[in-house]
């Protein structure tokens, strides 16, 4: 049962009663720093001034803000590479590994296929043969993806991911099939905003945490991870790189490729809104939406610089882990409860949880909850553990893990299974609370729970982390995105619900000129995400090739 002290020393089983107000807790918890996507910081958005632009039918362009804080000064250009007069063709909102690889084909950088390349699925070689010296960009990606098989349900980004890593699947190492040409005259004028630097909220992640993803598979197009960590320092550990090396990867690649003049860190979005049609001129071409997006640098002196900029098409980067999940039972407003990690390092560091106090209480039955765990236990911090799910439900991620390659979540998933209330076991320490529902926090740090029959149980904590996943925050978009959501009656999530796009695009269903890609367009792994990337740029150039002259 574990030695737990003062109030939690034992749960006390009620009938079962209606609370006050109850809420549903369980969804699938959000990748931890180790997993699949980075959690970023939490800053608050503010509100910048709205400053009109001339392109989108106002008095003026404001001219370009000032250079942020001196650490971001190498990836600040002030210009917009159109003129002021014009809209930009293209602004990229988030400078993740999605907004860096799209900024990477959009700058002319064009893939095709290696004449003596043979790729091992017989079906793709053959269509690839069928256009020898033509661009991918210019190929048509339905039909080359038609027949794929992945970890992906994205059709695009399975073809990408194949031709990059052709049998990574397998366990295998082919070098991809494509070679890559840097074609100027095919680049497409572009900005990437982000608040951190490039790489996103790889920056805000403790850099000796490990990825959950291999190594490999966190690399961009035309620089491997690998041969890059080994350039710098050293190979990787155990196949995986830590979030500073991936981190340092993606500064370095925008650096590398020379992209930097294409993009804003420090900047902070607070408004996009659809602008006046553009005219389709001599073309007779159906007049194009406008953008008009609004927002703050962060200058040399730490000040707000506002500025508005208008584009013919926004994308969409800036993943989904800004806002956690909550559980939305009465007192979660409460002061002992959180929703990082770093809320229990610090109280531990303060002294403030410490091996003689009541048990932590981590909420959630994913790969932050396990990541929790893990701390609490190399810390011998006493720990409640509580989820919805069954422990043997197939869903469960640490199912979807191999175990050689991730010990530490499967000793974790053992642990869910062995001990719980009514099946001691080893684990000192440690309680397991499956299929149980929390009903409210009380002022004097009590929780309560209901079973899966029914039944009430109180456990006094000296802390809660509720790490049950997160949620976009895209309150810079008209109604905060929600009517661009697969199904608009629901808040969007990467894993249930994302954006709408059409699947060999990537642009919204429900409004032209706007893409999504990554989670919000629903692919979670960095390695599926540059297939989004591609399908946006060859979307993009046919467009380009449309505009009369």
């Amino acid at each position: 049962m574990g030695r737990w002290r003062r109030r939690g020393g034992r749960a006390k089983i009620q009938p079962a009663a209606e609370p006050a107000r109850s809420g549903p807790h369980g969804a699938k918890a959000a990748r931890s720093p180790v997993a699949l996507w980075p959690r970023p910081s939490r800053r608050p958005p503010g509100q910048a001034p709205r400053v009109p632009c001339n392109a989108c039918g106002s008095d003026q362009l404001p001219a370009p803000s000032p250079p942020p804080a001196p650490a971001m000064n190498i990836h600040r250009r002030d210009h917009l590479g159109t003129d002021r007069s014009e809209p930009l063709p293209v602004l990229i909102i988030g400078n993740g590994p999605s907004g860096i690889c799209l900024s990477y084909l959009l700058s002319g950088y064009t893939p095709y296929v290696r004449p003596d390349a043979v790729h091992p699925h017989p079906l793709l070689q053959r269509k690839l043969a069928e256009a020898p010296g033509v661009s991918l960009l210019d190929q048509d990606l339905d039909y080359l993806s038609e027949g794929l098989e992945g970890r992906c349900q994205s059709p695009v980004a399975l073809l990408f991911d194949a031709l990059l890593r052709p049998d990574t699947d397998f366990g295998g190492n082919m070098e991809s099939v494509l070679t890559w040409k840097h074609q100027k005259e095919r680049a497409i004028p572009h900005m990437v905003l982000g608040r951190n630097l490039p790489g996103g909220a790889w920056h805000s992640i403790e850099g000796s945490m490990v990825t959950l993803s291999q190594g490999q598979w966190m690399g961009l197009p035309d620089l491997q991870v690998k041969e890059w960590i080994r350039r710098k320092r050293r190979g990787l550990r155990n196949s995986r790189a830590t979030a500073g090396d991936v981190a340092h990867y993606y500064r370095d690649y925008v650096t590398k490729k020379d992209l930097g003049r294409n993009f804003v860190s420090g900047a902070v979005v607070t408004a996009v809104e659809w602008g006046t049609p553009e005219s389709g001129g001599s073309g007779g071409r159906e007049p194009s939406p406008l953008f008009q997006v609004s927002g703050f640098v962060t200058t040399e002196d730490r000040s707000r610089r506002p500025f508005s900029l208008c584009a013919r098409n926004v994308v969409l980067a800036t993943g989904t882990s800004d806002s956690p999940a909550r559980l939305g039972i009465p007192g979660e407003a409460l002061p002992f409860v959180h929703y990082e990690l770093a809320a229990l390092e610090a109280a531990v560091r303060a002294g403030a949880v410490t091996p003689a106090s009541d048990p932590v209480l981590i909420v959630g039955a994913g790969l932050s909850a396990a990541d929790a765990v893990l701390y609490a236990r190399h810390c011998n911090i006493p720990v409640i553990h509580t989820f919805r799910r069954p422990v043997d439900d197939p869903g469960l991620v640490f199912n979807q893990l191999p175990k050689m390659l991730y010990p530490e979540y499967h000793k974790v998933h053992q642990m869910m299974r062995e001990q719980s209330i009514l099946s001691p076991s080893p684990y000192e320490g440690y309680l397991s609370l499956p299929e149980h529902r929390v009903l409210l926090f009380k002022a004097d740090r009590q929780a309560v729970f209901r079973d899966r029959d029914g039944l009430q149980k109180v456990f006094g904590v000296a802390l809660v982390l509720v790490l049950i996943g997160s949620h976009p925050d895209l309150s810079f978009l008209p109604g905060a995105g929600a009517d661009l959501a697969t199904d608009p009656g629901q808040p969007l999530s990467a894993k249930r619900n994302p954006v709408d796009v059409d699947p060999f695009t990537y642009q919204s269903t429900r409004q032209e000129g706007l893409y999504a890609v990554g989670p919000l367009a629903g692919d979670n792994f960095v390695r599926f995400v540059q297939g989004g990337a591609l399908a946006v740029a060859s979307s993009l150039l046919r467009k380009e090739a449309r505009k009369p002259p």
